[in-house]
């Protein structure tokens, strides 16, 4: 995903870079897609660190409705205190035009099964912003990284059971094959696997990614740190993020209103695949109007700013 030894994107955020090291991608042309109407409801389905969030609420006014969703709480309890809300949600410290904010702890593809009964008419807006956020790839302890060392974990949610650690030590040689194949795209899959399964076991983000540099050989032009794809296949799949992509896409169509808009801000390949193939398909079927026929992606200012942002791609489309 990421390029030279960043092996890991983070997802944009907010106008400038913050304390955590957060910087932003594509900011301003996702606020401009989705286009955020006065007193809406709008949903904010990878909260993150809260910059799409502070910049939608600050359009939306009140008395405007915004869903902030992430799986990792501790991005939740940061977005909570840059929007400025009490665990009910009551407004503090903000001038009286200031949306209601709702933040939930979850995977936004559960919006469409347990949603709140706020978004029972339909939401005017879904802004998703796909990949790890800076407060996840900057800690080691997380194990998004290898850029330092920690724990093979890889969990955006930490109560969730699976561990990157876990596939690594426990899965059979030609299963995490096919993982590091099917969700990071990896022709050396079967060579890294074969390694791996030889050299368990294997606890730290470090030792693993020595052990894949050892065994992939080097593919030119290749600009890209040999383990990036191993890490991301892993991460991808602890973290089901293909399969809740896929299910907020298809409650997509159902869950906004005529003239709502569905932005998505994608890192690597398999995601914006799936984003093309299902905003293509609602335009055959009468779903949506396409705001972008190919994606939209960083100019060279920002890249030159945020390296991690030469990766991300935009769509967007407006529910018919």
């Amino acid at each position: 995903m990421g390029e030279g030894l960043q092996d890991t994107p983070e997802r944009g955020g907010h106008g400038r870079k913050e304390e955590t090291g957060h910087v932003p991608v594509l900011l301003k042309e996702a606020i401009d897609f989705l286009a955020v109407r006065r007193g809406g409801t709008y949903i904010d389905a990878t909260v993150g660190l809260g910059g799409h969030s502070y910049e939608i609420a600050r359009r939306l006014g009140a008395p405007g409705h915004l869903i902030a969703v992430d799986k990792d709480p501790a991005a939740l309890a940061i977005a909570q205190r840059k929007l400025a809300v009490s665990p009910r949600s009551a407004v503090v410290g903000k001038p009286a035009d200031w949306p209601t904010v709702e933040l939930i702890h979850g995977s936004f593809a559960d919006l469409a099964n347990d949603q709140p009964r706020t978004i029972d008419d339909g939401v005017d807006g879904i802004l998703a912003d796909l990949g790890v956020s800076s407060l996840q790839f900057s800690n080691p302890a997380r194990g998004f990284s290898f850029q330092a060392e920690g724990p093979l974990d890889m969990r955006m949610d930490p109560q969730a059971e699976l561990t990157a650690e876990q596939v690594v030590n426990h899965f059979d040689e030609r299963k995490l094959a096919d993982v590091i194949y099917e969700f990071g795209e990896e022709r050396r899959s079967r060579r890294i696997a074969r390694a791996i399964v030889r050299s368990r076991p294997i606890r730290t983000t470090v030792q693993l990614a020595e052990i894949v540099s050892a065994a992939a050989w080097p593919m030119k032009p290749e600009r890209i740190h040999p383990a990036t794809r191993t890490f991301q296949a892993l991460r991808i799949f602890v973290n089901h993020e293909l399969d809740d992509l896929r299910g907020l896409l298809s409650a997509a169509p159902q869950m906004l209103k005529p003239g709502g808009r569905l932005v998505i801000i994608s890192f690597h390949s398999l995601e914006d695949r799936i984003v093309k193939d299902a905003l293509r398909e609602g335009m055959k079927q009468g779903h949506y109007r396409l705001l972008t026929r190919k994606p939209v992606t960083p100019g060279q200012e920002e890249i030159d700013r945020n390296p991690r942002a030469r990766s991300a791609k935009l769509r967007a489309a407006e529910k018919i």
